[in-house]
This record gives C-alpha cells, structure tokens and sequence, in this order.
C-alpha cells in the first residue's frame, strides 16, 4: 500500500523551512512535490539570537516555539494546495523542528537536544497527525541523536555494487558512509555553510556567498587556515555531532584576531570556504572511504565548493544527489517524512553505528490531530 507523507526541515542554516512530499510503499521511497517557506527576519532574529545565548528569556523561547510552528504549519498548507491534496490524503507530518542547542556531550551539563516548533499547533492547524521530537529517544538511549538522515539514506541510495558517500552541506555537514557491504556509518564532519553565511551577512549584508564567487575572488591565508584546523571537534573519532555552538562567527573572530595583520573580509571568506572544504575531505577519507560522493544541501549550489572538494578528492566521483533519485535541496525534508512513516509503522529510524546509543530507536512522539 502507498502512503503520503509531509516531511519539515529547518536545519542549522536558519534561512527557511523545507517541505517535501513523498509517497512510500513497499518498494520504493517518491519525491512527489516540495515547497519552500522563509522565515520572516524577525523571527529568524530570534532563533540566532536563541541558539547562541548563554541565557535567553523564556517568554522569547515559548513565543518562538509558537510561531515556529505556526510557519511550519503554513509550509504545510501551502505545499498541499500546490500538490492538489487535501489532510485527508496525507498519513502524516514529520517535523525535524528548530534546533537551537544541542549539547550531545556531559561537558556542557548535557547531554540534551532541543528543538523548537510546538506539534501540537501544526497537527492542529493542518489537521494532519504529527511526528515530531525524533532525537531525544537517540539521546536518552546514549546516543549522539545525530545525524539521523544516513538510515533514509540507507534505504533510498544504498547500493550493493559500489562504495558510496553522501555528504549533507546545511549549516553543519555531516556524512553517510554506504559501503556495498551494507555496514553503514555516518558523523557530523564539522561546518557547513554556517560560518561562511554568518560572515557574508555581517559584512556584505548578504544571506549567502552565491555560487562561492566571493570567496573565488580571495586569498586563503594559511596561519588562519591552520587554527580553523586545530578545533578539537575535528580530531574526535565517530560517533560525534555539533552545532552552532562549536562553530561560530565568535569563534571565527577570536582566531582572525590572532592574527598579526588584520585580514581583507573576502580573504578570510576565502579561508573559512577552505575549511568546509577540508574538514569534510579529511573526515571522508579517513572513515569513508568511496568511489563516489554525492552532495546534497545549500552547498550543493556552491560552485567553488564543488569545485574544490573535487580536487581534493582525485578519484573520486563527486557530484550531488540530483544524479541518484532526489534534488539536492530536497533530501534532508524527504528524511524527515520517512521517519514519520517508520514512527507510524513502529519501526527503527536510527542507526546504533552512527549516533552510539545502545539500541536502534523508534524515533518521535506523535501527535494525533482529532477531526
């Protein structure tokens, strides 16, 4: 039998919800149609201001859980009025939500993840039954509860006949490993496109380096190179995750003034360009090593990004997962409504290999929407 489902993505990036349909049977797993809704400014204000303050005004937290909602509740509408569906024809919703900390670690009086966007606004406003809080159950199990998407991946891209990786470039990059063996892996590599928007938009007041053409026209400078590279995040063995709280424009600052001149802004765009680049090369080879590499994500339309991980990586095949079934800025939304369908079937959407925890989980709470 074929079901519908919705999935909702707001990643790391903060710039805007994902919402992707999909049909599941047996056999295989259809992009049917997507949607993408902005967060107005204010509002993404907030969630900057949430996931990187060292107190934050519960009244703030409660308002922005609310409106989260009640945006990914709009995405939802808006996609079923474009796709001709109505509720009724929709199994369910699964809502990622909004991350704002997520401390994976007991340094940090962890571990805890937390996603904002209340399920039972968008179960109520779209009359759609929502899956939503799909980490915690990882989490309370000793897991990383991230990344959770290499299972989808698993199940939509695995292939027996050749070793393959897909890399995720949100805000932060993670990969999957799917060897033909069939024994996944997958791990956050560090930073995606996060520093280089956050840097872009403090001072060119652009949300993102389009095409990676300002950060072509720089010069990488080595020494800031060479302490990017010395976060400790980089040198811990899978499994691991991280966020925003690792990787920051504060961060960012504090090393570049380190420095013993004061760099050009585009040079060290350049710079943080080279970084991405090669905390995900470094991460792939050494713990996955493939024949193919697929990219999907914001960094997918990064020209120069694409091009630089090809030459870091001779041999390899690397493209974007618009090659192998699902447009790259896709995927993660499509993730998300295939572990709604495994909630609702009472099966696992984790992987003891990628996140740690002691068992696979059935991931999410759900919540019914009563007609």
């Amino acid at each position: 039998m074929t079901e519908l489902y919705i999935g909702l993505m707001s990643g790391t990036s903060i710039d805007s919800i994902d919402a992707a349909l999909i049909s599941v049977n047996s056999e295989q797993i259809t992009l049917l149609d997507s949607h993408s809704h902005t967060f107005p400014p204010a509002l993404k204000q907030h969630i900057h201001h949430l996931c990187h303050a060292d107190q934050a005004s519960l009244d703030l937290i409660g308002a922005c859980d609310r409106e989260i909602a009640e945006h990914f509740a709009k995405a939802t509408l808006a996609l079923l009025a474009k796709s001709n569906l109505t509720a009724s024809d929709i199994t369910a919703i699964g809502s990622h939500g909004q991350t704002i900390r997520h401390r994976p670690s007991q340094e940090h009086q962890g571990p805890f993840t937390w996603q904002l966007g209340d399920p039972n606004i968008i179960a109520f406003k779209t009359g759609i039954t929502t899956v939503a809080d799909f980490r915690r159950m990882d989490m309370a199990a000793g897991g990383q509860a991230a990344p959770l998407a290499p299972i989808f991946h698993q199940a939509l891209f695995g292939s027996g006949d050749v070793n393959r990786s897909l890399c995720n470039v949100g805000g932060i990059s993670n990969v999957t490993w799917l060897p033909a063996s069939g024994e996944i892996k997958g791990f956050d590599l560090g930073p995606g496109n996060a520093l280089m928007d956050g840097w872009i938009n403090h001072h060119r007041q652009q949300p993102f380096d389009a095409n990676g053409q300002w950060a072509a026209g720089g010069t990488v400078l080595p020494e800031l190179l060479a302490r990017f590279l010395q976060h400790p995040f980089l040198l811990l063995p899978p499994p691991k995750s991280t966020g925003r709280e690792e990787f920051h424009l504060h961060w960012v600052n504090e090393l570049v003034s380190q420095l013993s001149h004061e760099p050009s802004p585009q040079d060290v765009q350049a710079t943080l360009l080279e970084f991405t680049a090669q905390s995900i090369v470094t991460g792939i080879t050494q713990h996955c090593p493939s024949a193919e590499l697929y990219i999907c994500g914001g960094g997918a339309h990064n020209g120069a990004l694409m091009t630089r991980l090809n030459q870091l990586l001779p041999g390899v095949a690397v493209g974007t997962t618009d090659e192998i079934g699902i447009a790259a800025d896709w995927v993660e939304a499509c993730g998300f409504a295939w572990l709604a369908h495994q909630r609702m079937h009472r099966l696992p959407g984790s992987h003891t290999a990628v996140t740690g925890a002691a068992k696979a989980c059935v991931l999410g709470g759900i919540y019914v929407a009563e007609v």
